[in-house]
C-alpha cells in the first residue's frame, strides 16, 4: 500500500490537510472546534509546534505549521490522536475519525507562505459559507486583521512581516491582499506541488532532495520518493546545453545519454522529449559511452555536468 513521504527537519514548514473518514463531519458543534484549537495550544506547549494559519471546515481542516524541533509526526499524532479520542468518547463511537493519514506538503515558506495563507483563509468563501473571510469564526484570519486578540499558540508575525510587521498598516495590507481575490478566479498555489510532497521551486526541491533524500532507497510503497529521486529531464537538457553550447549535435547526444542513465524515465518518455524512437535512445547512449572512452576531454565535460547535477560519476 502506498504511503505518504514524510520529510522532517528542524525549521520545516508544512501545509497540513486532515479530512474526516468517508468525508464525514469531524466538527458537529462549536465546542468541537474549540477543542481542536486547544490541542493546537498543547502541541505548541509540549512539542514546540508553531501554528501560522488554520481553517476548520465541517469535515476537514487546514494548517500552515512550522516545526522548529523537526517533529512533525509527533505533533500530528498529538493533535489528531487527542481530538479523535475526544470526539469518539463524547459521541460513544468507535472506529477511525480521520480519513487515513493526514496530508503534509513541505513548503518553501519564503516563496509560498503568503499565498498559502490567503488560500487557506478563503476556503470558507469557496465553500459558499460566507461572503467575506472575516465573517468566518473558525479560521485565523480574524487575528491577522486585528479583529480579535491573538491567542498565545498562534503566530502571525512571520506572514504579516511581509506586509510591514504587526502594525495596523500591515494588517490592513494583508486584508487587501486577501480581499483582492474575492469573487475572482484564481489558481490554487498547491498546483505547483512536486510529487505530492514539496511545494517549491527547482532549487528548493533539489536542496531537499540532496539533504534529506539522497541516502534513501527507492521504495515501491513510497511513490513520491521514487519520483523525487528522479533528475528532471529539463534540468539535464539545460546543463548539457550550457556545457556543449558550441556543438548542438553533441549536447543532444550527451543529454540523451544522461537521461537514459539518470532520469529514471522510460525509453519511450525520453524518446518523446527528443522526437526519436526507443531503440534510438539506447543506441545513442551506447555510442556516446564509446565516444567518452576514446575522448578524455569529452569525458571531463560529462563529469562536469554530473557534478553540477550532483549525479554519480559517468
Amino acid at each position: 500500500m502506498a504511503r505518504p513521504l514524510r520529510i522532517e527537519y528542524k525549521g520545516a514548514y508544512y501545509h497540513i490537510t486532515s479530512r474526516g473518514n468517508e468525508r464525514k463531519e469531524i466538527f458537529k458543534k462549536d465546542s468541537d472546534c474549540e477543542k481542536l484549537l486547544s490541542y493546537f495550544g498543547t502541541a505548541k506547549e509540549r512539542y514546540g509546534a508553531v501554528i501560522h494559519v488554520y481553517c476548520l471546515m465541517s469535515n476537514h481542516y487546514h494548517l500552515l505549521l512550522e516545526t522548529p524541533m523537526g517533529n512533525l509526526s509527533q505533533i500530528m499524532r498529538h493533535i489528531n490522536g487527542a481530538y479523535a479520542a475526544y470526539f469518539n468518547t463524547k459521541r460513544q463511537r468507535a472506529g477511525h475519525l480521520f480519513q487515513g493519514r493526514y496530508k503534509a506538503i513541505l513548503v518553501d515558506a519564503d516563496e509560498y507562505a503568503g499565498g498559502l495563507s490567503r488560500y487557506i483563509h478563503l476556503n470558507p468563501l469557496r465553500a459558499g459559507i460566507v461572503r467575506k473571510p472575516e465573517e468566518y469564526q473558525w479560521s485565523s484570519y480574524q487575528y491577522y486583521i486585528g479583529k480579535k486578540k491573538i491567542p498565545k499558540w498562534l503566530t502571525v508575525d512571520f506572514i504579516l512581516g511581509y506586509f510591514g510587521g504587526k502594525t495596523t498598516t500591515a494588517k490592513e495590507k494583508y486584508r487587501e491582499f486577501v480581499n483582492a481575490l474575492i469573487d475572482k478566479e484564481y489558481d490554487n498555489p498547491l498546483k505547483d506541488v512536486v510529487a505530492s510532497t514539496i511545494l517549491g521551486g527547482i532549487s528548493f526541491v533539489n536542496e531537499i532532495r540532496d539533504k534529506y533524500l539522497r541516502g534513501k532507497k527507492a521504495d515501491r510503497n513510497l511513490p513520491a520518493l521514487a519520483e523525487l529521486k528522479r533528475i528532471p529531464i529539463e534540468e539535464i537538457i539545460n546543463e548539457a546545453e550550457v556545457v556543449f553550447s558550441e556543438d548542438k549535435g553533441l549536447w543532444k547526444k550527451a543529454a540523451i545519454h544522461l537521461c537514459h542513465r539518470y532520469s529514471g524515465r522510460t525509453l519511450r518518455e525520453i524518446g518523446s522529449y527528443f522526437d526519436i524512437g526507443e531503440s534510438a535512445v539506447s543506441q545513442t547512449s551506447r555510442r556516446f559511452i564509446a565516444a567518452m572512452n576514446k575522448d578524455k576531454k569529452l569525458s571531463k565535460k560529462m563529469k562536469n555536468i554530473c557534478n553540477r547535477l550532483k549525479l554519480c560519476n559517468v
